[in-house]
């Protein structure tokens, strides 16, 4: 995640894509990284349980976007390390990814050895979804050179032991990782965003946390387009004129005062700990 892979104060938008029309669509309609997700090893262990992505793509999947939108930057998130990383990473960019994303590793040594084995052949986007990763996230900008980072709340919240995604956000965990990410100039990403009015923390609160924090990238969740298939359901869901209204939300956030900031985040914090409440009284009556 470049600076200037976007323009000037817009949220950069990552989206997993399968067809060849809607790569095409989104990477013209705002989106700034097409996403290819091969991750499968231990998800759905991880998260059996919860309504989450399952990705069912296949290598063969980098090679159809990439001929689709040959123009656009391609994302691939690969497997958690394993003894067959190496060359999980060198199919990919075989393929033509510009980006690879290293899933669950723990701290600074696998970064370190993931970065070894890309050796700059492209960007390196680790996703920082397990605890000991999040609380390294200070020592890794020391140490190692990144170029960019995204945040995963999904799995980071499981391996917390807490009960809703954006709880890591709005109780404090996020602030110094992000405190140093901003110091360290390292652009970061985190999580994912709803479309405008939707979702358990509609965007219109979750973006004024992601200016607070220094984000600049989010993920559109299946929700954002209402897991559309084909290049006509995209369209009517009112993709590209969604993707504005986030820029918009987004851009208010950006130009708001740090009074107007810490009201948002106090708002955020209570949806979130009503989520969390309706989690646990529900857990309880089963």
């Amino acid at each position: 995640m470049q600076p200037d892979d976007h323009a000037a104060g817009a949220l950069q938008f990552l989206m997993i894509v399968n067809d060849g029309a809607i790569a095409r669509h989104a990477a013209t309609h705002g989106v700034s990284r097409l996403f290819v997700d091969l991750e499968h090893m231990g998800k759905d262990v991880r998260q059996g349980h919860v309504d989450s992505w399952k990705s069912r793509q296949v290598p063969a999947d980098v090679s159809r976007i990439r001929e689709a939108a040959p123009d656009a930057h391609l994302l691939v998130r690969i497997n958690p390390l394993h003894s067959g990383s190496r060359n999980e990473i060198d199919d990919v960019l075989a393929r033509g990814a510009d980006s690879v994303m290293l899933p669950m590793f723990q701290g600074v040594d696998d970064l370190a050895r993931f970065l070894d084995m890309l050796s700059g052949r492209a960007e390196a986007l680790p996703l920082v979804e397990t605890a000991s990763a999040l609380r390294a996230i200070p020592r890794m900008v020391e140490t190692l050179p990144l170029s960019g980072l995204h945040i995963g709340l999904n799995d980071l919240h499981l391996d917390l032991g807490l009960d809703f995604m954006f709880q890591p956000m709005t109780e404090g965990l996020l602030e110094e990782p992000c405190a140093a990410l901003r110091e360290a100039a390292v652009p970061f990403g985190i999580g994912g965003v709803a479309r405008p009015g939707q979702g358990l923390l509609p965007p219109e609160y979750v973006l004024g946390e992601h200016v607070r924090l220094g984000s600049s990238a989010a993920i559109l969740s299946r929700s954002f387009h209402g897991g559309a298939s084909t290049l006509d359901e995209l369209v009517a869901a009112e993709f590209a004129p969604n993707l504005r209204r986030l820029q918009t939300i987004y851009r208010d956030f950006l130009v708001a005062t740090p009074e107007a900031l810490e009201q948002n985040r106090l708002a955020t914090a209570r949806i979130v700990e009503q989520v969390v409440a309706r989690v646990r009284a529900a857990r309880v009556a089963q």
